[in-house]
């Protein structure tokens, strides 16, 4: 089990294997859940998609009608959160 030290500042890094294994980028967040006895459940937060990025996901961006697929894509990808 990997052990990690604290700063001065009460931080610690996540090592790199254990950020890959809960599947988290730079720039993404993590959360901790406290349990009984002193320890921490950690878990990835999964970004929710709002409606608005899904509304006119591809208005303007092309001239020709889109196919369902590419509304399947946009719908997707609106969802999680990407552009």
């Amino acid at each position: 089990m990997p052990s990690l030290s604290v700063t001065k500042k009460g931080q610690i890094t996540l090592k790199r294997d254990l950020l890959a294994h809960l599947g988290v980028k730079p720039g993404e967040r993590i959360e901790f859940d406290k349990l009984p006895g002193g320890e921490l459940r950690v878990k990835a937060v999964r970004p929710t998609g709002k409606i608005d990025g899904f509304l006119g996901r591809l208005a303007g961006k092309t001239g020709k009608v889109a196919t369902l697929e590419e509304i399947d894509e946009a719908a997707a990808a609106g969802w999680v959160g990407k552009k």
